[in-house]
């Protein structure tokens, strides 16, 4: 079967590779329909965080269940699913808490190799969220925002929830890239009454815009703090989500929040911010690892089915699974806000 690798810092490429086996009583063998390049994979991509080279690469997906492992009840072969990057196994401590994506019982290196062909799925029975009907049942852009929940459209409606959005809310999003564009989404969803994005590309912010935004900030650094203050009658936000990762980011997100307001990251952190300012306002941190399979099966599939929301706008452009190198590429440049991989036909 063919899977995208990663080769070296700037270079990936698809290759073949032995097809994967069940190998545990929990696993499934999906054959996969759509992937995605995720903001996240830039960080290996750009030699930033390290990864071996030759190692299969993605962990976003949907796609179709070949074959099952003998404790698998949840889905059957032929089922139309969702494979998420978090793997949960639904019974452990965390899961029950409802943060799978800090499942006890992930299997490591469970998370890479949705960028080909086929895909070993640990933790199928639980982890897995079955769309109903088939491909072919869907239009592209529905297929596109199913893709979406995988990973992205969860990781946004996440820093929406650990911010504690509430109905009314004046809410920040830091971050214009696709986690934070579903962060408008789950922001809406959750009730923000007025949604200030702060976004310094144009196509970046209609888009905002037509998920939800009411205010767009394009300015930067203590400008673009002036502006939301000024927008909020100097009092600050209500609920921030950061949805970056940069130090700068998350204490510019205690800059804009009100006293008694919390902050929802998702960005991968680089460092934790230095700064005690988030004490002297009283202001809450929390945030992390999104619970892909929680967030789908609670709301946010039955939000796409019923045509509320289409996270998949976020896929700005689309390549075979050949051409892997280039839909990095494009990522890599911003030439696309999130790259769409197609894999197999319907």
């Amino acid at each position: 079967m063919k899977a995208a690798i990663f080769v070296e810092p700037k270079k990936v490429e698809v290759k073949e590779m032995p097809m994967p086996k069940v190998e545990k009583p929990t696993d499934t063998i999906i054959r996969v329909i759509r992937a995605c390049v995720c903001g996240s994979d830039l960080w290996w991509y750009r030699g930033i965080a390290k990864r071996d080279g030759g190692s299969t690469i993605g962990h976003e997906a949907i796609g179709i269940v070949e074959s099952i492992g003998e404790d698998v009840t949840a889905v059957h072969p032929g089922d139309f699913v969702i494979a998420p990057f978090t793997h949960g196994c639904g019974y452990c401590a965390n899961c029950r808490a409802g943060f799978d994506g800090n499942c006890l019982n992930q299997e490591p290196g469970s998370n890479g190799g949705y960028q080909g062909e086929y895909l070993r799925f640990t933790n199928a029975n639980w982890a897995l969220i079955k769309i109903p009907g088939q491909p072919e049942d869907y239009t592209d852009s529905q297929l596109n925002n199913l893709l979406a929940l995988s990973d992205v459209m969860a990781t946004g409606y996440h820093a929406a929830a650990s911010a504690e959005v509430k109905s009314g809310d004046t809410t920040v999003v830091i971050g214009d890239g696709a986690v934070g564009l579903c962060g408008v989404i789950g922001a809406r969803l959750l009730g923000a009454k007025r949604i200030i994005l702060m976004s310094h590309h144009e196509d970046r912010a209609k888009l905002g815009r037509e998920f939800g935004a009411t205010d767009i900030v394009s300015s930067r650094g203590d400008d673009a703090v002036a502006e939301v203050m000024k927008l909020t009658n100097g009092v600050g936000a209500d609920s921030v989500l950061e949805c970056v990762g940069a130090t700068s980011a998350i204490e510019q997100a205690g800059q804009v929040g009100r006293a008694g307001s919390v902050i929802g990251r998702v960005g991968v952190p680089q460092t934790e911010p230095a700064s005690n300012q988030l004490f002297w306002k009283n202001i809450g941190l929390r945030g992390g690892i999104a619970p892909v399979t929680t967030y789908d099966k609670q709301r946010l599939l039955n939000e796409v089915l019923a045509g509320n929301i289409n996270p998949g706008k976020v896929f700005t452009k689309r390549f075979p699974l050949d051409d892997i190198q280039k839909a990095y590429e494009a990522m890599d440049k911003r030439e696309a806000i999130k790259s769409l991989i197609i894999v197999n036909d319907k």
